[in-house]
């Protein structure tokens, strides 16, 4: 095997420029992938931290069935003992809670059926970006009464400004009138076109008072530390809650669950970016069918004088794959070791998009973005080109098998 190891190296270099070509493609291929992969991972992170921060969370623990019905009545009886669970763990970053009711609201001349959120301020403001996205007057405070703050697209539907009354009808949680009085305190611009065109946040205080919800909430709305917590803090929350006696039926939803949409528009960005990486690589796969295709024309009187001593079609054919190994493999290294090295600058310095920072910042996007250098960005692209390059090296090595020792070596 050594020896055949020896041979595949020497061959490789007995046309070095087109060697070192083939190679140096091979090479610029992983690089990109990498670098691609790496970015589009960590533009991934980027959107879903700045998505769930908006309005989701991370996870949320609802009633059963809440998701999809939202019914006021569905709740969170007890959030204190939630809260209690969320305190010893430690990958959850911050919490809080948060209750809703859809209702109509209306100012002098419209009216329109929004979600009315009871929210806390202080603690809403620890996993929500809605108060850095507050565009005109001025975020809530826990001692504000009966003051709102309205999605931009609702405020302008409404042609509302701050300062300005809405009034707000709805239904309790015990089945009685819900109605309020609310003045505009501030106008928040998320990006989300629907969230700022049904939304209202009131303080959880005055919900309470208005809804009759007795102490309880709709969602308790958790922020890990980092999006590869998710998961374990789902885990341990959902058994924590099992342990709980008469138990409340209650449910632990991750982003995705939380956020279909979003999910989808990844899964979509990634397909596309998968498409042109396939694209890449069979341009590669075919550099180096052409390298093996015409190193074989040249060698064609050599193989019938090796086949013709004794040299069996298997090993010959195991020689070419060797060097299409060997060949593929450097180039692997080389691209694998220059796109780490070129993505951890980036990832330590970032990437500013020019001219998007303006339009980034008012959807509570950072304007310097950073990819993600992890195990499998080093790997899938690079373990791609090897397995597609190698099947296309068959094709070449499975053809010096027909080789007859005599025809051979009369070739020109």
């Amino acid at each position: 095997m050594s020896m055949d190891i020896k041979m595949a190296w020497r061959n490789i270099w007995r046309n070095s420029r087109r060697s070192i070509l083939t190679m140096a493609a091979i090479a610029f291929a992983c690089l990109l992938l990498v670098f691609m992969l790496s970015w589009q991972f960590g533009s991934y992170d980027t959107m879903i931290n700045s998505a769930v921060k908006i309005h989701t969370g991370h996870l949320q623990i609802q009633a059963e069935g809440y998701q999809d019905k939202r019914n006021i009545r569905m709740v969170v009886p007890d959030p204190a003992r939630v809260a209690d669970i969320l305190k010893n763990i430690p990958d959850v970053d911050a919490y809080t809670f948060r209750a809703n009711a859809f209702s109509l609201v209306s100012s002098k001349d419209r009216t329109y059926g929004i979600l009315v959120t009871g929210i806390d301020p202080g603690k809403e403001a620890t996993v929500s970006t809605i108060k850095h996205l507050t565009r005109q007057g001025s975020y809530l405070s826990d001692d504000d009464a009966n003051e709102a703050l309205v999605g931009g697209l609702l405020a302008k539907n409404l042609k509302v400004i701050p300062g300005d009354e809405l009034v707000v009808l709805g239904q309790g949680r015990d089945g009685s009138v819900a109605a309020t009085v609310i003045t505009v305190k501030g106008i928040f611009s998320s990006g989300q076109d629907e969230f700022d065109r049904s939304s209202i946040q009131i303080t959880l205080k005055n919900f309470q008072d208005v809804y009759a919800m007795r102490g309880a909430v709709h969602e308790v709305v958790i922020l890990g530390k980092s999006l590869d917590a998710v998961q374990k803090i789902k885990e341990t929350v959902a058994a924590e809650i099992e342990k709980i006696d008469n138990n409340d039926h209650l449910a632990v939803l991750d982003w995705m669950e939380l956020l279909p949409g979003l999910v989808e528009g990844i899964q979509m960005d990634l397909y596309s970016g998968l498409i042109f990486y396939l694209i890449l690589v069979v341009v590669v796969a075919f550099s180096i069918l052409n390298t093996f295709l015409m190193s074989i024309f040249e060698r064609t009187r050599e193989f019938g004088v090796m086949l013709a001593i004794g040299t069996t079609p298997g090993r010959l054919m195991k020689l070419l794959l060797l060097e299409s190994t060997v060949m593929t493999l450097v180039g692997i290294i080389i691209g694998i070791i220059a796109g780490s090295l070129i993505t951890w600058y980036f990832q330590v310095h970032g990437i500013v998009i020019s001219g998007t920072s303006d339009i980034m910042s008012q959807f509570g996007i950072p304007e310097r973005m950073y990819p993600q250098l992890s195990l499998r960005s080093i790997v899938i692209g690079p373990g791609v080109v090897l397995i597609i390059t190698f099947m296309t090296a068959l094709y070449p090595a499975l053809k010096v098998r027909r080789f007859h020792p005599v025809e051979a070596m009369k070739a020109v």
